[in-house]
């Protein structure tokens, strides 16, 4: 064991537990002790000391015991001689370290409250004020997901500056390579710059959607990483709250993460390292000191240092004991799930296909075996390298036709693998992609154009990927490029055509003359308890599955999440209710879950995981419902947020009188039917009402009430049962005139 990595730990301890605890006491003083503190637009409160110590520090006076812990937590600062060294003694230093700094984090947001932006914007080059601090839980529950479903494998932390502006770049598109998340804390000591900054002037675009996250410049940060592991473990993998020990674990065998420092090394540097390690998180650096390299804690090395920068990123990968799979596709950019949040933008355009201002279209169809050759791509028209330098940025019409043929390969999954080109394109750094079917709109970077990307490599994209996502359903697969106005606006017809028949085909489809539904269990590692059965008039409550994308996840993996159910005798055909179902969902939720239903939130409604895209909840003043999606952050009239109804109802519970769904469900003519229907809506968010106005304003006509959607009270009319009553009253909403919805 390193006496100077453990001596300078407890030092480094030491000063940031005095500092802390200096700075709770002027607050105190300054504020009052029965100041509210705490981390912004989250249920988790501080969360490394909730999850730990199971504390919920709400106001100043909180802390105080807190602080009395970390001081008793930390060691004697190590002789100069004759001292043994030992790895507990900088453990408990390291977390007495986390401790004082999200108090003092805390604090922070008390005494600066603009310091910290927050949010999910995309930073570019020019850009100053960066520092996102803590995520909030909308962030959070889109993000932390990703570490359960295995879109996110890990996280590298990032302390202190790179060496160089290049290996900074080079050292972070590794990992994203690997779609790992890149979270960064604190400027070199000598406060000049950080990773983030140098990928800011190395022209790499920063922010959650690019998975690089400058959480602060200071290495206090630290515990914005470390709480949002927490808050996972919390969240999905069902750690209560003052299971240390058990959340420590989880960290370790869950979320793989390590640790970077890519600079000079300060005393309070090594004592955050040292609580990392209490996670099971290892420290890999540039830099030459001392190691710990038995095991014990972590998987293998606790501190490994002296690795040149080049070797860093694959180093780390194997010390922390991370197994990636790597997509190799042969195209001259880089290709993984951290790009898919880049923006395009108007300096940096080189080429634009549809976005209104010319027409694009996708369109994958069927093909008999003969008619294709596998991994043939062909353009028609002008490629990039084709177009006249005088003209960039230059428009073009664009139609992508993937051609599939294959045995198993039926017509329904047609629509499976279309929705798939919008994600798998976003994949390429310097391209981005909106929008599917003929509204589908591409804008390519200079950038990428220099390294030699060109629209056959969108062909090379679809081809692998396919291949490798969806290999169990068909066999060859080909694809045609198209740039000619004629051919695309020809090709648009014809798509537009099938579109049509799909819709009519899924939208026709009825739960009753459905006999086979489908469960989805993914979420069980996270709520072992909950079993989603969707039909075809209930997608997924996470939004992702409806009846046909569980249909084809079967016949590519047939002993996976998405399991064939026969519904069986109908036990009560309002609420919605199957002997069939009830008989899986009872062998899958391991005893727990006897029944449910699928149209009613009152009665045995279906049991809600943490994945929900919107909660339904009775308002019963209102003789109505109420929905709320999980974009939408403010107050509600049921009195809870949308992360607060989470966490009352996740987990893989059924709570009469609350329902997770999907956003679509609310359109679906079964949403709620056996309670009354849409016509028992009485508020929603505003982003919701304008995200499904299409739709509303549809099934309102059908309902025989076209102006529902505007009887339905949002945020701007009021947040409580008290406020909306009186609009719902003057708008003679059909929920005051309907039976009583409890009872």
């Amino acid at each position: 064991m390193s006496k100077i990595i453990i001596s300078a730990a407890i030092r480094g301890a030491h000063n940031i537990v005095g500092k802390a605890a200096a700075k709770l006491d002027a607050a105190i003083q300054k504020y009052g002790e029965n100041q509210e503190i705490g981390f912004p637009n989250t249920a988790y409160y501080l969360p490394i000391i909730y999850s730990l110590m199971g504390t919920k520090i709400e106001k100043l006076k909180d802390a105080v015991p807190v602080m009395a812990r970390c001081k008793a937590l930390l060691p004697a600062v190590p002789a100069e001689h004759n001292y043994l060294p030992y790895l507990g003694p900088g453990l408990d230093a390291g977390l007495a370290t986390l401790f004082a700094e999200e108090i003092s984090e805390a604090i922070r947001y008390v005494e600066d409250p603009d310091f910290y932006v927050g949010g999910e914007e995309v930073y570019s080059k020019g850009d100053t004020k960066i520092w996102l601090g803590a995520a909030a839980d909308t962030i959070f529950r889109k993000r932390g997901v990703e570490f359960v479903d295995g879109s996110a494998p890990g996280f590298a932390a990032i302390v202190g500056a790179a060496p160089s502006v290049q290996e900074a770049v080079d050292l972070v598109t590794e990992y994203q390579k690997k779609n790992l998340y890149i979270f960064c804390a604190a400027r070199s000591i000598d406060g000049k710059t950080s990773v983030p900054e140098q990928l800011l002037e190395g022209g790499v675009q920063i922010g959650w959607p690019t998975r690089i996250v400058p959480f602060s410049p200071d290495i206090a940060g630290a515990v914005f990483a470390l709480g949002f592991a927490n808050r996972a473990a919390m969240a999905f993998g069902g750690v209560k709250p003052g299971a240390a020990l058990k959340m420590l674990l989880y960290n370790k065998d869950r979320i793989f993460a390590f640790v970077n420092a890519v600079s000079q090394i300060s005393d309070e540097w090594y004592a955050n390292a040292a609580g990392c390690i209490n996670w099971g998180f290892p420290t890999i650096t540039n830099q030459d000191i001392p190691q710990v390299l038995p095991t014990g804690i972590c998987t293998y090395e606790h501190v490994v240092s002296n690795v040149p920068m080049a070797e860093l990123g694959q180093k780390s990968i194997e010390v922390r004991g991370l197994k990636v799979a790597i997509t190799e596709i042969d195209i001259p950019v880089n290709f993984g799930a951290a790009f898919e949040g880049e923006r395009v933008r108007k300096d940096d355009l080189y080429a634009e296909c549809g976005g209104g201002k010319t027409q694009a279209v996708e369109w994958v169809t069927s093909k008999r075996m003969e008619e294709v050759e596998d991994g043939k791509v062909e353009v028609f028209g002008l490629d990039l390298p084709d177009l006249p330098q005088d003209k960039i940025p230059m428009r073009l019409p664009m139609a992508v036709v993937v051609e599939v043929a294959g045995r198993a390969f039926q017509p329904d999954f047609e629509p499976i693998l279309e929705r798939q080109i919008h994600h798998l394109v976003n994949y390429a750094q310097g391209v981005m992609h909106i929008g599917q079917r003929d509204i589908a709109w591409y804008r390519i970077g200079k950038a990428a154009v220099e390294k030699g990307f060109s629209l056959k490599h969108i062909g090379t994209i679809l081809h692998a990927k396919f291949h490798q996502d969806f290999g169990a359903i068909f066999d060859k697969c080909q694809i045609k490029i198209y740039t000619e106005k004629d051919k695309v606006d020809e090709i648009t017809k014809q798509a537009r055509k099938v579109y049509k028949e799909r819709d009519a085909r899924v939208e026709n489809m009825r739960d009753e003359t459905t006999e086979t539904y489908y469960s989805c269990t993914l979420c069980q590692s996270f709520a072992p308890n909950h079993v989603c059965v969707v039909s075809p008039e209930r997608t997924g409550l996470c939004g992702a599955y409806n009846w046909m994308d569980c249909k084809a996840s079967n016949e590519i993996n047939p002993t996976g999440p998405n399991q064939p159910i026969q519904k069986g005798e109908t036990l009560d055909e309002k609420l919605g209710m199957w002997q069939g179902v009830n008989d899986f969902v009872f062998k899958a939720s391991r005893q727990k879950v006897e029944k449910y239903n699928f149209y009613s939130l009152v009665y045995d409604p279906m049991t809600t995981c943490g994945c929900c895209e919107a909660i339904s909840a009775v308002l019963p003043m209102c003789n109505g419902i109420m929905t709320v999606n999980r974009d939408y952050t403010g107050e509600t009239p049921c009195g809870m947020k949308f992360t607060t109804l989470a966490g009352v109802i996740g987990g893989g519970q059924s709570t009469p009188g609350f329902v997770g769904h999907s956003k679509y469900n609310v359109v679906q003519r079964k949403f709620v039917k056996g309670d009354g229907g849409l016509k028992r809506v009485v508020w929603m968010p505003k982003i919701l009402k304008d995200e499904l106005r299409e739709q509303l304003l549809k099934r309102g006509e059908e309902e025989g009430m076209p102006d529902l959607l505007d009887r339905i009270a949002d945020e701007t009319v009021g947040v409580t049962e008290d406020e909306i009553l009186a609009f719902l009253t003057e708008k003679k909403h059909p929920a005051l005139e309907m039976d009583p919805i409890i009872g």
